[in-house]
């Protein structure tokens, strides 16, 4: 008898499991798998997406595996805003960003909501500059700053926080050593007349 309930139990849990596994497929990485394979220049970006805990489905996590040598920030950038796009009719609470599953920044839901609205309309420049001003930290901060002053002071300092964004995610490593590798080091402008806004 308590042989056959465990039997019970382990089929259950099974069940619960490949329902869970089955539900992160087909409302999330389904997508996300579209988005990849449908543009040749994500060739060589792993990336993975489910719900937070496989179970929250207001909160989605976009967790980076790998990215070859070939593939840049911009196109990992690419990668995401695409999936928001595919995902733009879907009102979630947040999106985790994380790297071989260790999650390093957070996205407001409403915030990924825009992106995925404005995807193939809004400047991808405009995007690229004032997307690190929409990243938080894993506790709820501000992981970048707002910045005033004059337009191009403002412009350099916001690339620069979407160039520091890449590194701290993990994404840009592979694309830095390949640089390095050719010797292409990045050149810094450091404008003056931008000020942070915290």
């Amino acid at each position: 008898m308590k042989r056959r309930a465990a039997v019970l139990v382990a089929v259950a849990f099974v069940g619960v499991v490949a329902v869970g596994a089955l539900c992160n497929y087909v409302f999330v990485q389904r997508h996300l798998s579209s988005v990849v394979h449908a543009d040749p220049r994500s060739n060589g970006i792993t990336v993975f997406a489910h719900y937070k805990f496989f179970v929250l489905p207001r909160s989605v996590v976009f967790d980076l595996r790998r990215v070859s040598g070939e593939s840049s920030p911009a196109d990992v950038s690419r990668v995401l805003l695409q999936f928001a796009e595919a995902l733009k009719d879907n009102m979630l609470t947040d999106v985790t960003l994380s790297y071989r599953g260790s999650p390093k920044f957070v996205l407001k839901g409403e915030y990924f909501h825009t992106l995925g609205i404005e995807y193939g309309t809004q400047n991808p420049v405009y995007t690229m500059r004032t997307f690190p001003e929409n990243v938080y930290k894993l506790d709820g901060s501000p992981a970048f700053g707002t910045w005033t002053g004059g337009w191009l002071g403002v412009l350099g300092k916001q690339m620069e926080d979407f160039n520091e964004f890449h590194k701290q995610s993990g994404t840009s490593l592979t694309w830095h050593k390949m640089a390095a590798n050719q010797a292409l080091q990045p050149t810094r402008n450091k404008p003056r007349a931008a000020e942070l806004v915290r």
